[in-house]
Formats: structure tokens, C-alpha cells, sequence
């Protein structure tokens, strides 16, 4: 192949490495970003106000879990155990949970690396509700 027309090839191609929308494997430049959480169920769902325990584990499932994702209760972040990438253990003490009613769970995982390269990285799940009854 001529020298020109390598320089052609390898510009168009750096060219297209940059242009490149979003974060994906054809983007090697998003390689650090972080994908966001999707939130497929909580266990459990419901609880009795009047038998509510000092704390209980709520066990949340879904994909694209890391070690950094946090589950948010009601907004708040609390200390999350990553069993897999599809599952997330967190400890709700009952003080959290003054009255009745429902409560937001959401996975939260913070961005990576992703500069200004057209990488989306980390971003919060949709909500699923605990309902205490």
C-alpha cells in the first residue's frame, strides 16, 4: 500500500475512534467507563410495620453491578455488598423506616473514566418500592 494512502487509512480511522457515540466495544477509548445499573427486583418487597427487626438485608437484582454500585434507600447511600454483577446485598436498620408507607430503593454506581470522549459512564437505576405496611 503507498505511504499516502496509510496516512488516509489511519486518520479516517482515528477519526472515527473519536466520533464515535457512547460506550461500547466499538469505542476502545470508553474502556474505563462504568455501565449504569438496571434494578430488575427487591427482596423482600413488603413488610409488616409492627414486626419490623432492628435491621434486615434487602437483597437487590439486576445486571451491570460493580464493586463501587451503592444501593440508595429513600436517597440515601448506604454500605452495599456486591455478591455479583447481578446482585447487591445491603443492611437497612429499622430507624430508617419511622412509619408505614413506601420507600425507594435505587442502585447508584458513581462514573469512571470517560473524559470528553462520548463515553456515558455510571448513573442510577430506575426505582423499585419497598412497601411497609
Amino acid at each position: 500500500m503507498p505511504p499516502p494512502l496509510r496516512i488516509v487509512l489511519l486518520l479516517s480511522l482515528l477519526v472515527v475512534l473519536l466520533i464515535l457515540p457512547g460506550c461500547n466495544a466499538l469505542n476502545p477509548l470508553c474502556g474505563s467507563a462504568r455501565p449504569v445499573p438496571a434494578l430488575a427486583s427487591i427482596s423482600p418487597a413488603t413488610l409488616v410495620f409492627a414486626q419490623l427487626p432492628i435491621s434486615f438485608v434487602l437483597t437487590v437484582d439486576g445486571s451491570h453491578f460493580v464493586s463501587s454500585s451503592v444501593v440508595l434507600f429513600n436517597g440515601s447511600s448506604l454500605t452495599t455488598t456486591e455478591i455479583s454483577s447481578s446482585q447487591l446485598t445491603v443492611n437497612i436498620p429499622s430507624s430508617m423506616i419511622a412509619a408505614p408507607g413506601s420507600f425507594t430503593v435505587a442502585v447508584k454506581t458513581p462514573g469512571g473514566n470517560s473524559a470528553d470522549l462520548g463515553c456515558s459512564s455510571g448513573g442510577t437505576s430506575a426505582s423499585q418500592a419497598l412497601t411497609v405496611n
